[in-house]
């Protein structure tokens, strides 16, 4: 057993500590996974696409801040949603 409860063959040691193989996932999590990672572009790609869409005049602070702040994870999509664009 490893520091973290599991078992040596459904992990491996890379330079930044003990990292799961996507085969070693369950199928409940590898479901959850790809579910997530769907909403994440989901959400990346409409406001990517709303952004190029609006008129500069209409987007609180410079298109390309707001372009490189999508890019965070879940969370720059929903802070472009709440405060990028002027209402």
């Amino acid at each position: 057993m490893t520091r973290t409860g599991t078992s040596r063959s459904t992990t491996r040691r890379s330079a930044r500590g003990w990292r799961t193989r996507w085969q070693d996932l369950t199928a409940g999590q590898q479901t959850a996974l790809l579910a997530l990672a769907s909403v994440q572009v989901s959400l990346a790609a409409t406001a990517w696409a709303d952004l190029a869409l609006r008129p500069a005049e209409e987007v609180d602070g410079g298109k390309g801040k707001w372009a490189a702040i999508i890019a965070i994870n879940f969370v720059g999509p929903v802070l472009y949603f709440r405060y990028g664009i002027r209402r």
